[in-house]
């Protein structure tokens, strides 16, 4: 069996038609990259189209971004989604059809079985949860797939460790991000732009509002931090979002924290902060938040879950401490509150970190290469 691992290297001229897949209803960066990915893919002038649930918010932005996207009724595994994306992709002949969440890699999986000339399947893993080890999943990832990607090494290493996976099946390929929109600004332009008003330091976190995010422990340190002019900026919506309000009531912290919700343009509020804090504790691959704060020269405080460490280095770009221990993060997040040399080099070598490893067009290079070898291999 020839080897399937794919090296970074520069791309051919061959135009691709490449189709991807997301079940999800939900809004963040999973759903971000997928957009992204897409779009850098037609920019270099392959044939790319979503297909996904018209009540996703991914439909939506789609169509304001001009892709290509059709709706359909993918959301759950049933018959109905399995028939509907079947004749799609009969009508709709690719190369590749790149799948993104469980039930639409099932869906597509299946629906590509019998056509005269399918689709090669790429499986995009996003986040570190375990996979099921059983039959009907191996022969997802290891028979139907014809290669998996990660958006870490750490993913990588994880399916093949836990999972047995073949470990040339699989390449890690971190989220890219626009080296030329994220950018260090003014914060107190930034902040006079967004009518926030702060004596002191202003921490925040972009993301969406999951439980396994780590939020609640970022409040409850904020809320013993002895700098009461402090505010926090919690940028995202999600299920939480009731029971973080709660928190933030309860906590006697009402008007110091601010809750803005999903903003389209997160680049402002990421430049209004002095600190930047993603206290996650599960399902984590490289998080592009993490990665837009280090283009924008921020001081990160994290934690080593999932491909997190593969971004950021302890004392070099970012403070790591243990995840779900509100005590330590909100030393950290005081210690660099209280040190504004350590604020700037931390920031500075996360910026140049950032712009050497997670520029847009490695990603989408490393991606370009994947779909190609399939392809030529399939």
């Amino acid at each position: 069996m020839p080897d399937r691992r794919i090296a970074a290297g520069a791309p051919s001229g061959k135009v691709l038609s490449i189709i991807h897949t997301e079940a999800s209803l939900g809004w963040g960066g999973q759903e971000i990259r997928i957009l992204t990915e897409a779009a850098g893919m037609v920019r270099r002038g392959h044939r790319v189209s979503l297909v996904c649930p018209p009540e996703a918010r991914i439909f939506s932005e789609a169509l304001r971004r001009n892709l290509p996207v059709a709706a359909l009724a993918v959301g759950r595994k049933n018959l109905a989604g399995l028939l509907a994306l079947r004749r799609w992709l009969k009508a709709h002949p690719a190369d590749v059809v790149n799948t993104h969440s469980s039930t639409d890699s099932w869906l597509a999986a299946l629906a590509r079985l019998g056509l005269a000339k399918p689709p090669a399947l790429v499986r995009t893993r996003h986040i570190s949860a375990p996979i099921p080890d059983n039959a009907p999943t191996r022969w997802l990832y290891q028979k139907a797939a014809a290669h998996i990607v990660t958006t870490g090494e750490n993913l990588r290493q994880q399916l093949i460790r836990d999972n047995g996976y073949r470990a040339d099946t699989i390449t890690s390929v971190p989220t890219g991000i626009d080296t030329d929109l994220f950018v260090p600004g003014e914060p107190l332009e930034a902040r006079r732009r967004l009518g926030i008003e702060s004596g002191g330091i202003i921490v925040g976190i972009v993301a969406t509002l999951r439980s396994w995010k780590g939020h609640r422990y970022l409040i409850e340190a904020f809320a013993g931090m002895p700098d009461k002019r402090a505010k926090l900026l919690i940028v995202g919506d999600g299920p939480q979002r009731a029971s973080l309000e709660r928190q933030v009531a309860e906590s006697g912290l009402t008007g110091r924290v601010l809750l803005p919700g999903n903003q389209r343009e997160v680049l402002p509020w990421l430049q209004a902060m002095d600190i930047f804090v993603l206290p996650s504790y599960a399902n984590e691959g490289v998080p592009q938040a993490i990665l837009q704060a280090m283009l924008c020269a921020l001081p990160v405080v994290t934690t080593p879950v999932g491909s997190i460490p593969e971004a950021v280095t302890d004392g070099e770009t970012a403070l790591i401490v243990e995840p779900k221990n509100a005590p330590t993060l909100g030393a950290a997040i005081e210690r660099l509150g209280n040190d504004p040399g350590l604020r700037e080099s931390l920031g500075r070598s996360a910026r140049a970190r950032a712009l050497q490893r997670f520029g847009l067009d490695a990603m989408l290079d490393k991606m370009e290469t994947v779909f190609l070898n399939v392809v030529d291999h399939g």
